[in-house]
């Protein structure tokens, strides 16, 4: 096997890859890549046996189909090191031998028999369901819902994105417990009634390699498994078993009172206030009276308290409430409007955050949060 490769392209295509590799392989193996030679295409490899990041790279020299499994990290830390520069890669696949030419240098390390690198899961094609997705709206679900998931390890369905496909709308689901994001997109449907949950990590390197994509995103997916299908990528990952809590029936429907305000304001208020929080609770009041809010935060452990008032609009009964503010600043910072509007129906019910006026007339976007008990 022998080809020539640009040391940017290949690092930038490794690098991607390279987020499937986990740091506790049970496969000696999987601490490498494969490199698949095919004509003048080069596919690379990387898994951890539930998931698979696939890659390809077009080349215009290259000669001798084969394969091979390349130690990861000594050839990422490598390329990182060369500026933009052609490298020739010379592989003996009977000694296993890599030999990298450069412009002024020569590296070789031992690869391992890519014969022995686990096989990519495969769909079941009588059980299989296909549904294409514009690239901007599954990249859209992904980063809106990905925060929200759980790190549950009793419950690992709560751990993934669900995503429910109607023929009406897309619907991304996300939460843990705690807050609950829920993003629909009325310009994506499919054929049918289905859904499955995505786990976090094949989500997350989704979302590093969707912003790089202009096309469709090929989806299919069985009871099992799950393959998207990109230009120069394909994921497969194994999905998580099991049923999603039915999430529309804690999503409360009566919230007569409803504030008003300057998201960018209220985020704001939240990091400055917050500092002054129990540091175990993460405890803020919300007090809401007239066209007056109230945010506020002591730890009576220190004796240090702060409050900030600020201007909003509000229709309804005056009420003073407690959040997290933390998960309450990281659902503002996932929403994109200038104002929002929080939805409430009394101290002991959850809040709906809604970002208003919604950022495109497609998309509906809910975003949900568990208040805290004030200890008046």
């Amino acid at each position: 096997m022998k080809f020539v490769v640009s040391s940017t392209e290949l690092l930038s295509h490794l690098q991607s890859v390279s987020r499937v590799i986990s740091s506790k392989n049970t496969l000696p193996i999987l601490d490498n890549f494969l490199f698949s030679l095919s004509g003048t295409e080069l596919e690379i490899t990387a898994s951890d046996l539930e998931t698979t990041l696939i890659t390809k790279i077009k080349l215009e020299n290259a000669s001798d189909d084969g394969k091979i499994a390349v130690p990861a990290k000594i050839l990422g830390d490598t390329l990182k090191e060369f500026p933009e520069q052609p490298l020739t890669f010379e592989i003996n696949t009977s000694s296993m031998s890599v030999v990298i030419s450069s412009e002024n240098g020569q590296f070789t390390v031992v690869g391992q028999n890519g014969d022995e690198f686990p096989q990519m899961a495969k769909l079941k094609e009588d059980d299989k369901t296909e549904l294409t997705i514009d690239s901007e709206l599954l990249l859209s679900g992904i980063t809106k819902a990905l925060f929200a998931t759980a790190d549950d390890e009793l419950r690992p369905v709560m751990n993934g994105i669900l995503l429910e496909i109607s023929e009406d709308n897309l619907t991304f689901v996300a939460s843990d417990a705690h807050k609950l994001v829920r993003y629909k997109r009325m310009d994506g449907k499919g054929e049918s009634s289905s859904s499955f949950i995505l786990p976090k990590k094949p989500a997350s390197l989704l979302k590093n390699i969707l912003p790089k994509e202009d096309n469709v995103v090929k989806v299919e997916f069985d009871n099992k498994n799950a393959s998207f299908t990109l230009t120069d990528y394909t994921l497969v990952c194994r999905l998580v078993e099991g049923n999603y809590p039915s999430y529309n029936s804690v999503i409360p429907t009566k919230n007569p009172n409803k504030l008003t305000i300057g998201r960018q304001e209220l985020y704001n208020s939240l990091k400055r206030v917050s500092v002054f929080s129990n540091q175990a609770s993460n405890l803020v009041k919300l007090k809401i009276k007239g066209n007056q809010l109230t945010v506020s935060a002591q730890d009576i452990d220190f004796s240090i308290s702060a409050y900030e008032r600020l201007n909003c609009q509000y229709d309804g009964d005056d009420m003073e409430i407690g959040f997290k503010s933390t998960f309450m600043i990281e659902i503002l910072a996932n929403l994109h409007t200038e104002d929002i509007v929080i939805e409430l129906s009394d101290p002991t019910r959850a809040g709906l955050i809604l970002p208003t006026p919604s950022e495109n007339k497609n998309e509906d976007v809910l975003m949900l949060l568990m208040p805290m008990m004030i200890n008046v």
